[in-house]
C-alpha cells in the first residue's frame, strides 16, 4: 500500500534523515548478529496511506506536553537528542518534556495512583503502559477518552490492535510499540545457548546468574507456558500456583539473582546475570552499544506478546497536544525512523514500506515485522478479573518482597 511520503518541510526532511543516519550506524553493528540469534521473523503489515499530519488543534496556546515512557524505546542521536520529536516541534510547535519515568508497570502505579484516584495531575500528559495496566486504568476511570477526530493517522493502526478487550474501539489508548518476552543468554559464558525457561533452572554455571523480570504476565507467562499452559485461554488457580511454586524455589534455591524492571539491563551489562527472561527490543539495543554478546530467542514453548499504549490520565490539561503527538507517530515514515531505533514491533501499517526507503534490511527485521510462524509461538497472558489479578499479583509480590 502507499505510504505518506516525507514531510515537505526542508527542516523535518533533514532531522529524519540524520535520525537515519544515527540509527543505521547502529545497526551496523551487529551486522550478522542480532537479526541470526534473535527470532525467524519477517513482517506482514499493509495500511492506508497516512492522514495529514497536525490535524489537531493543541491545547490553547500551551504548546507543552510531559511524556513518561520506558528506557531505550525512542530515537536518540548521538548528542542525546530524539530527532523525530525535534521533528513534531518543528512540525507542530509542541515542546515535549520527555522522561524516562516507567521502569514496570506497578512500580510507575505506585507512584501515581493517589493522585490518579483524585483526579489530579500525576506529572505527565501521556505516558505509554502495558496492556493490562491499560485496563485496570480504564476500570478505575481514570483515563481520559480520546477524540478519534484529532487523530486521522489513526486509519494506519494495523486491524489486529483496533479492538482490544481491554478498551473496546480503542477509546482510552492507542499502541506505541510491542514487543515478546524471551529468554536472552551471554554468548561467550554460553556459547551454545539458552532455549527454554528449564535451561534457565538447570544450567550449573547459571546458579547465581539468573534474572527474570518483575512484570508478572512476562516472567509468570514463560514459566506457564513452559509448564504447557496456555495463558491465552482458560486456566485455574491450582496452575498458577504451581507456577508461583517453580518461581519461589528458583528463588529460594539461588539460582535466580535479580526480579527487575527495565533495570535489568545493567545486570546483563555489568556480567551479574548471564542469561534472563528478557524484553526483545532491549537486547538489540544492548548488542549495538556493547557489542554482539548476547543472543535472544522466543522458546518454543513459547513467550509472551504485548503492546506498550499511549493514555491520557485524567488530571492532564495537554489531552489535545498528546493527540497531536499520537497522530504524528502514526504516520508510516516517522513509525518507521522509531522502529529503526527500538527494534520493537510497530503497530503502524505501511511502517514496513516506508522502512525499505530507509533500508531493506530493516524492512526485514525480525524483531519489527513478525510472521505468522513466530506469532504463533507467542501467546497473549490473557485479560485477569480484577479478583484474579489482586490474587495473583499479591503471590507474585510476596516473591519479590523475598528476593
Amino acid at each position: 500500500m502507499p505510504h505518506r511520503p516525507m514531510p515537505a518541510d526542508p527542516m523535518i526532511q533533514q532531522l529524519i534523515r540524520q535520525a537515519s543516519q544515527a540509527q543505521l550506524g547502529r545497526r551496523a553493528l551487529l551486522t550478522g548478529g542480532a537479526g541470526a540469534a534473535a527470532l525467524a521473523l519477517a513482517a506482514c503489515s499493509t495500511g492506508s496511506a497516512a492522514q495529514p499530519t497536525a490535524a489537531a488543534d493543541v491545547s490553547g496556546s500551551d504548546k507543552t506536553l510531559r511524556w513518561d515512557n520506558w528506557a531505550l524505546y525512542i530515537d536518540v542521536d548521538d548528542a542525546g537528542n530524539y530527532p523525530t520529536l525535534e521533528a513534531l516541534t518543528a512540525e507542530t510547535g509542541i515542546t515535549v518534556n520527555y522522561t524516562e519515568a516507567v521502569d514496570d508497570n506497578n512500580t510507575y502505579y505506585g507512584k501515581v495512583k493517589d493522585q490518579l484516584a483524585l483526579g489530579k495531575d500525576i506529572g505527565a500528559d501521556t505516558v505509554c503502559l502495558t496492556d493490562w495496566m491499560v485496563g485496570r486504568l480504564a476500570r478505575f476511570g481514570y483515563l481520559q477518552e480520546l477524540d478519534h477526530k484529532n487523530i486521522p493517522n489513526l486509519a494506519n493502526l494495523l486491524p489486529s490492535l483496533k479492538d482490544v478487550d481491554f478498551d473496546p474501539g480503542r477509546a482510552l489508548s492507542v499502541p506505541w510499540q510491542g514487543g515478546f518476552a524471551g529468554i536472552c543468554w551471554n554468548k561467550e559464558k554460553l556459547p551454545d545457548g539458552i532455549g527454554s525457561v528449564e535451561e534457565l533452572w538447570n544450567t550449573p554455571e547459571l546458579k547465581g546468574r539468573v534474572g527474570v523480570l518483575s512484570e508478572m504476565r512476562d516472567t509468570m507467562g514463560l514459566i506457564m507456558l513452559d509448564a504447557g499452559i496456555d495463558i491465552s485461554g482458560d486456566w485455574s488457580d491450582e496452575e498458577f500456583t504451581s507456577a508461583i511454586e517453580v518461581l519461589k524455589k528458583q528463588v529460594s534455591d539461588g539460582q535466580v539473582r535479580n526480579i527487575k524492571g527495565n533495570s535489568y539491563k545493567e545486570d546483563l551489562v555489568n556480567g551479574d546475570s548471564l542469561a534472563a527472561i528478557v524484553w526483545s527490543g532491549d537486547i538489540v539495543q544492548l548488542n549495538a552499544e556493547n557489542g554482539d554478546k548476547w543472543g535472544f530467542v522466543v522458546p518454543d514453548k513459547g513467550g509472551t506478546i504485548w503492546n506498550d499504549n499511549f493514555v491520557v490520565p485524567i488530571g492532564s490539561a495537554h489531552k489535545a497536544n498528546a493527540e497531536a503527538l499520537i497522530n504524528y507517530y502514526y504516520d508510516p515514515a516517522v513509525a518507521a525512523e522509531v522502529a529503526a531505533y527500538v527494534n520493537y514491533i510497530t503497530p503502524v501499517a505501511g511502517a514496513k514500506e516506508a522502512a525499505m526507503e530507509i533500508d531493506p534490511e530493516l524492512a526485514e527485521n525480525q524483531l519489527i515485522f513478525p510472521d505468522d510462524a513466530t506469532l504463533a509461538k507467542a501467546k497473549v497472558f490473557r485479560t485477569l478479573t480484577g479478583a484474579e489479578e489482586q490474587t495473583y499479583g499479591a503471590q507474585f509480590q510476596s516473591i519479590l518482597l523475598g528476593a
